[in-house]
């Protein structure tokens, strides 16, 4: 007979591990509670004659203590429970101690590549993820339920953070209204911070109210910099009124005025960028966070905000020095580029700002790209209006929501409340290819989700704006006053709340028998199953008037945790759980071949079906000896997809001085090809992994993602004029 343990194995059955047990509880009552040797083998001897070949451990233990009160040991009975449960503490405090001992010891490939944007080397990415383990646990036993803890280790969901989760304060990823904050003042530490008189000191409070927020959550934080371009005037009528004053003619005070305001700009982006990269959040990483330059934002300022953008742009394609001194790829902040009438074709004002913002692509991987375009098709609020905004962080967005109170949209100052995910091949998998089965089991599962997203919810429902001053008392999200609590936040469409989803190319693949980039049967059912996640959402927002939003998710370890799981689960099907990771989100599998222009389009269907984030992107090689095909992509970006990117290389070895890819061996390590340097601590690579910039390496799943990856596009210098007529040519 086999024993099924507690993680899953399988062992052949011991009935001296009954005997000892027993006999441990023997010793702690009076001998005549005790069970005597035939009264032990006698339990044995139930179980072995019940002729089971697989038997669960709980239930060889619920069976001993049954047959001890039916022999009367009661006393005995209750202290082999106390045994019982006190072994289940012992069991969970030393996965928790083994894992902080990986952690300090630095032995644990989970932890080193958790996050590709922390080292968990150092002291402070430790204290944040020990305090991580420890909320982890509490999470696992007190917190959730235990088919949700469960379906969570299976890898048939993902509860996300729940290293924050013991936290009840901490929400996810957010829009700072640093228009609020900066116009109307704040308050950080118990401080006044009053409204700033000039540029340098707006783009300084502005990173430490960045600090102070991100120090408060745990997501991706966006700020605008048309919140910024009034200031820029500020300076100017400074510095006009200064020369003005010396007796300047005109023409001497506007001359002089714009020279020191534009130096004033350069620097104040300086900093604002030094600050960023160089400051530690509570979260143990500098604040993952993205900037959106967006002049449709502003019809006062689009001057100044423009000679923002400008500078930001110049800057990134500068980018920052590492130890050695050599200019490398930051990995923050990320770069939003919002495509609009006004900058889109090269006869308009502001062209020049997308052919800076091209080449910083080509040379930085940055900045993404937001189609004003297609996101005013895709969301429109209550008033029949569309909207255009940017993501939280790397691609949560936002439902369309106007404020009651002025009848008109509002995005900053609003945020996510979490995400749990489904993993759709599980869904698949687990049905046996049986398409009734698997619209059930699909059913079952996503109400495994909507209760998992509930307990969130729930846990975020108590709090008060005591707990996070800057975030609920002082601008950032709200201005509540102290005591109050954020619940009205959390509904009527104020937040979202998100159902994430992944590896729709494998479950599409294992149901089908073709992938969903066939404009066929592999397609359709594709649809069928994003609609699906839209209808659950949809419902669940009705019936508690929460905005449930469709997720497409990154998971950036989760793909390796997700592929193991199902190859333990299923074991290695071709094609579908043959390798270390499982696709993210909608997207068109990193090894299928397929031009630049058919993936976006093709993407572009199913981003819409992905409401509360979504981020598609192509393959590129270095492309920057061939900005005119970067433009033809942005432009393509422009009239056909909401929002995407390019994935160039920018990589370094600080050994040898190499400037160029860094490569990645048949053994999923890391090499120089110049020099073969494989230390981590001496490479300097940038890739993008879910939508955002990794620059720390990768677990063993994403690795061989990122190995496999196919470009998307060639090298050619040839114009193409026409993507429609010229897709097979790239």
């Amino acid at each position: 007979m086999k024993v099924i343990k507690r993680d899953g194995t399988m062992v052949e059955f011991d009935k001296e591990k009954i005997t000892a047990a027993i006999g441990k509880a023997n010793t702690e009552v009076k001998p005549r509670e005790r069970a005597n040797k035939e009264e032990i083998k006698e339990i044995i001897e139930y179980i072995e004659g019940l002729d089971k070949k697989r038997i669960l451990v709980e239930d060889i233990q619920d069976i001993v203590e049954e047959k001890l009160m039916e022999i009367g040991r009661y006393l005995l009975a209750k202290r082999y429970i106390t045994y019982r449960y006190t072994r289940e503490l012992v069991r969970k405090a030393n996965t928790t101690d083994q894992s902080i001992k990986e952690l300090i010891d630095g032995e644990s490939e989970y932890w080193n590549s958790e996050n590709s944007n922390k080292n968990a080397k150092v002291v402070t990415t430790q204290r944040d993820y020990l305090a991580g383990i420890t909320s982890t646990d509490i999470t696992r036993r007190f917190l959730l339920p235990k088919e949700v803890v469960e379906a969570h280790d299976e890898g048939i969901i993902h509860f996300h953070d729940a290293d924050y989760f013991a936290q009840n304060a901490l929400t996810n990823c957010e829009l700072i209204n640093l228009d609020d904050m900066l116009q109307n003042g704040t308050i950080m530490n118990g401080v006044m911070i009053e409204k700033p008189h000039r540029f340098l000191t707006a783009m300084t409070i502005a990173t430490q109210i960045i600090l102070g927020v991100t120090s408060s959550t745990y997501g991706g934080a966006t700020v605008s910099v048309a919140h910024l371009a009034p200031f820029v005037k500020s300076s100017y009528d400074k510095y006009y009124k200064k020369y003005k004053e010396r007796g300047l003619s005109e023409k001497q005070c506007e001359e002089y005025a714009k020279q020191d305001t534009k130096k004033e700009v350069a620097d104040g982006v300086q900093t604002f960028n030094y600050q960023v990269n160089s400051m530690t959040n509570t979260n143990g990483q500098a604040p993952f966070l993205s900037v959106c330059m967006y002049l449709g934002e502003t019809k006062d300022y689009k001057e100044e905000l423009a000679m923002i953008i400008e500078e930001f742009l110049k800057q990134r394609i500068e980018g920052f020095k590492n130890e050695k001194g050599v200019y490398v790829t930051p990995a923050f902040p990320k770069l939003l580029y919002v495509l609009e009438k006004d900058n889109v074709t090269e006869n308009s004002k502001y062209w020049y700002l997308t052919e800076l913002a091209a080449k910083c692509t080509a040379k930085r991987l940055v900045p993404d790209y937001i189609s004003e375009k297609k996101m005013l098709e895709f969301k429109k609020d209550k008033n029949g209006n569309g909207n255009c905004y940017p993501c939280m962080g790397c691609r949560s967005f936002l439902t369309p929501y106007v404020d009651p109170e002025t009848n008109k949209p509002k995005y900053y100052g609003r945020f996510n409340q979490g995400v749990v995910t489904i993993n759709l091949v599980d869904v698949a998998l687990s049905s046996s290819g049986d398409m009734e089965k698997f619209w059930k089991i699909y059913d079952e599962r996503l109400e495994l989700c909507h209760k998992a997203l509930q307990i969130r919810h729930e846990r975020l429902s108590k709090v008060t704006s005591d707990v996070a001053p800057i975030l609920w008392q002082h601008g950032a999200l709200a201005r509540l006053p102290k005591g109050a609590s954020i619940h009205e936040l959390l509904h009527n469409g104020y937040s979202t709340i998100s159902l994430g989803y992944a590896g729709l190319y494998e479950c599409v693949k294992y149901m089908t028998d073709h992938s969903h980039t066939d404009n066929g049967e592999g397609k359709d059912f594709a649809l069928k199953v994003m609609q699906r996640l839209n209808d659950k959402c949809k419902e669940w927002k009705e019936a508690e008037n929460m905005d449930y939003s469709v997720y497409g998710t990154p998971i950036e370890s989760t793909t390796y945790k997700f592929a193991k799981c199902l190859k333990k689960r299923f074991g290695v099907i071709q094609g579908v759980t043959d390798r270390d990771y499982i696709t993210n989100s909608y997207h068109v599998p990193v090894f299928e071949e397929i031009d630049a222009f058919s993936k976006l389009e093709l993407e572009s269907e199913f981003q819409r079906l992905s409401p509360g984030g979504a981020i598609s992107y192509v393959e590129t090689p270095n492309l920057q000896n061939n900005l005119d095909a970067v433009l033809q992509i942005i432009k393509f970006i422009y009239d056909n997809i909401m929002y995407a990117e390019l994935n160039t290389k920018s990589d370094y070895c600080q050994e040898c001085g190499f400037d160029g890819e860094i490569l990645i061996g048949d053994d999923l390590e890391w090499y120089c090809p110049n020099c073969g340097n494989k230390n981590h601590d001496t490479l300097n690579v940038a890739r993008r992994t879910c939508g955002y910039i990794g620059s720390q390496f990768w677990n063993k799943g994403r690795t061989q993602e990122i190995k496999e990856r196919v470009l998307h596009i060639d090298n050619k210098e040839a114009e193409l004029a026409d993507p429609k007529e010229t897709k097979q040519a790239v």
